[in-house]
């Protein structure tokens, strides 16, 4: 890459000039609880698609060795099972889930400066929930598919992040239930 590419990068804008506060010791214990307050806040502040989240796996390259990858994917339900999504079981992240079942979720909010990240193991979902939420996908058709997966991440860890203009960002790491991670 040319200095001048690395100049260009470097006068892009960060993050808008007003940002949210964030003070994670006035924050709800319950993660799920403040993941809604921030996404609605996405919602308000006008963001698309603010339940749209990277999800990173791992799988092998060609030579065996642990290869990362990541998608975008659309956040389906948060209960006591975990944090929802799905894909095909025969698609690379589904074959990814299979072969080693751990997984990290990443929702960023450009407009508030907010990402919010969620990792552990992955567990699939009963073929009922998952042949459920086939059917309740926009544009349905009716028609059955016996490879779509519904998986839940239960999270052992989380992390909500706010930017700050100074760059003092603030990070609020919890693991498992909630209890503060260092």
């Amino acid at each position: 890459m040319s200095e001048t590419f690395r100049t260009f990068l470097r006068a892009l804008p960060d993050f808008p000039a007003s940002l949210p506060e964030f003070d994670p010791a006035t924050v709800p214990r319950d993660p799920a609880e403040l993941f809604t307050l921030w996404l609605d806040e996405a919602l308000a502040a006008g963001e698309p698609q603010p339940h749209a989240f990277s999800l990173a796996t791992v799988g092998e390259d060609s030579g065996g060795s642990p290869q990362p990858s990541s998608r975008m994917l659309i956040l389906k339900n948060i209960d006591d099972d975990g944090w929802y999504f799905a894909t095909s079981r025969t698609s690379r992240k589904g074959k990814e889930l299979a072969a080693a079942p751990q997984a990290a979720m990443n929702f960023y909010w450009s407009s508030q400066g907010r990402q919010v990240r969620v990792a552990g193991p992955v567990a699939e979902l009963s073929a009922e929930a998952s042949a459920l939420d086939w059917a309740d996908r926009p544009r349905s058709d009716g028609s059955s598919n016996p490879d779509w997966q519904l998986y839940a991440v239960q999270p052992t860890e989380y992390e909500f992040w706010q930017a700050s203009n100074d760059r003092r960002h603030v990070r609020h790491r919890l693991g498992r239930n909630g209890t503060p991670a260092d």
